[in-house]
C-alpha cells in the first residue's frame, strides 16, 4: 500500500545571512522545535557545507531554488519565512515567486537585521560607495568568485560566540552582491510582512532598511537591543519573538 498524503503543516523557515549556513541556528532550532512549530533552515548554494558548490554561475534564482526547494520537499503550508541580513532581498524574491505559483503559502515574512529592496535594486544599492568599492577590491583576489567573511566581532560577538562563528564563516558568492532583483511589490506586500531591528549596536550596511520600515506603511517593526547575529547573541529573546509572530501568522 502507498502511504496516505501527508497533511501540510504550519512551519518557519530560516534563511540565513552572507558567509553563513543553517549552522547559526543551531541555537534557536530546538527552541522553536521544542515549541512544537516545525521550523526548518536552509543551506545556500556556495556556503556553509556547500561551501564546495561556489561557482560563478550562483546567483539570486540559485537561491531562490534552494528555499523554494526546500519548502515543496517538506510540503510545507502557512510559512513564516526568515531572512536575515543578505537573506532580505533573497526571501523576497522567494515571495514574488511563490505568490505567483502558490499564493497564499506564504504567511508572513520576517526581515531580521535585514535587506529590504526596491525593484531594480542590487543587494549593493543602499551601501555607501566604500563599502562597494571594498567588496569589489575583494572580489578581485578571487578573480570575482567570492568575497571574505569579516571578522565576527563586527556583529557585536565577542569571546567563544566570536571563534564559533569565525571558524563557520565562508566566503559569499560574489555575483550576488551586483546583480539586479526583480519581483513584483504589490505581490511580495500584500504578504503581511514585519522588521527586526538589532540596534545594540546597529550595523551601518542595514542603515537605510531600518530607515524604510519606519517611513512606510503596512510594517511591524520589533527591536531586539543586541548586535546584528541574534540568532547567537540572543536565541532565546529571537525565538520567542518569531513564535510570537508564527502564532499571529496561523
Amino acid at each position: 500500500m502507498s502511504a496516505p498524503p501527508s497533511t501540510p503543516k504550519p512551519a518557519i523557515v530560516l534563511v540565513h545571512g552572507s558567509w553563513h549556513g543553517a549552522w547559526c541556528w543551531r541555537r534557536v532550532l530546538p527552541l522553536l522545535r521544542g515549541a512544537g512549530v516545525e521550523t526548518h533552515a536552509v543551506t545556500l548554494t556556495g556556503v556553509g557545507e556547500r561551501a564546495h558548490l561556489l561557482s560563478p554561475a550562483v546567483g539570486i534564482e540559485t537561491h531562490v531554488q534552494d528555499v523554494v526547494g526546500l519548502i515543496e520537499a517538506e510540503e510545507l503550508a502557512q510559512v513564516v519565512l526568515v531572512g536575515h541580513s543578505y537573506a532580505g532581498n533573497l526571501i523576497t524574491c522567494v515571495a514574488d515567486r511563490l505568490q505567483r505559483s502558490r499564493p497564499g503559502l506564504l504567511r508572513h515574512l520576517v526581515y531580521l537585521d535585514a535587506s529590504v529592496p526596491h525593484p531594480g535594486n542590487s543587494w549593493s544599492t543602499p551601501h555607501t560607495p566604500e563599502t562597494v568599492a571594498k567588496r569589489v577590491a575583494e572580489a578581485q583576489d578571487s578573480g570575482g568568485l567570492s568575497f571574505p567573511p569579516p571578522d565576527a566581532s563586527v556583529f557585536c560577538l565577542s569571546g567563544a560566540d566570536r571563534d564559533w562563528v569565525n571558524r563557520r564563516q565562508t566566503p559569499q558568492p560574489f555575483r550576488l552582491y551586483q546583480e539586479t532583483l526583480h519581483f513584483d511589490p504589490d505581490l511580495v506586500w500584500s504578504i503581511p510582512h514585519s522588521f527586526i531591528d538589532c540596534t545594540d549596536p546597529p550595523l551601518a550596511t542595514i542603515d537605510a532598511a531600518r530607515r524604510r520600515v519606519r517611513s512606510e506603511p503596512g510594517w511591524g517593526v520589533y527591536e531586539m537591543a543586541t548586535g546584528h547575529d541574534p540568532m547567537v547573541s540572543a536565541p532565546e529573546a529571537l525565538s520567542k519573538l518569531l513564535l510570537d509572530i508564527h502564532a499571529r501568522a496561523r
